[in-house]
């Protein structure tokens, strides 16, 4: 019998969408990868259409746990004092200067936003998102508002240290569009948030203790 209660239908049309595209560039690649990329496609594909995901019924899993969300954790010390810091990662649209993931963020108003951010093989995903934390030269928190395509929810932290710098500490919670499956896909084309973020985390440093005009608050 076809269950469609495991997706809303944003989550549905990423998943054939991306499992279509997987299977085509699978086809047409020789050898264990192209195999490989062909088989996850039509799982994908497959899973999208029928709302049935067959390795969680196989494993036992239900449909909340095989999405689960995916926590990122990731820390950098910049030699600049946490109140500047803080006043650049609070005007949103510099985050894509930031996060190479990120395409865009554009402010729709004091705690709303919409972002659109970068998904494997050249696609995007994008949702809106609220601050819901929100303490001057400390912490920034917030969620994406319901409709997402991708489920998430995070914070940025900065802690003022002795000498006079930062650390500035980044955590993330999000449900890929195709769930565990569609993680391991996106850590096959290199990439995977964590890395990603801690990439990230390096540049701007670099960036920011440099003085680089594109990173001043």
């Amino acid at each position: 019998m076809t269950n469609n209660t495991n997706f809303q239908d944003p989550t549905r049309l990423a998943t054939i969408a991306g499992g279509s595209l997987l299977t085509v560039i699978g086809l047409r690649k020789r050898g264990f990868l192209g195999l490989a990329l062909a088989a996850a496609g039509g799982y994908l594909a497959y899973r999208g259409v029928t709302g049935n995901d067959p390795i969680a019924q196989a494993t036992g899993m239900s449909g909340a746990t095989a999405s689960k969300p995916i926590f990122v954790e990731q820390s950098v010390v910049i030699n600049r004092d946490a109140q500047s810091v803080y006043d650049y990662w609070r005007k949103l649209d510099n985050l894509p200067r930031i996060m190479s993931h990120l395409e865009t963020v554009t402010v729709l108003d004091e705690r709303r936003s919409r972002w659109v951010a970068k998904a494997p093989l050249g696609t995007h995903v994008e949702w809106e998102a609220e601050i819901v934390n929100d303490k001057p030269g400390e912490r920034i928190g917030w969620h994406s508002l319901p409709g997402a395509t991708v489920d998430n929810a995070g914070s940025v932290q900065f802690e003022k240290l002795p000498d006079g710098g930062t650390r500035v500490h980044v955590a993330l919670s999000y449900r890929p569009p195709a769930g565990p499956l569609g993680a391991a896909v996106a850590k096959l084309f290199g990439e995977e948030p964590s890395q990603q973020i801690a990439d990230d985390l390096q540049k701007f440093k670099a960036a920011f203790e440099g003085n680089n005009p594109n990173a001043k608050a």
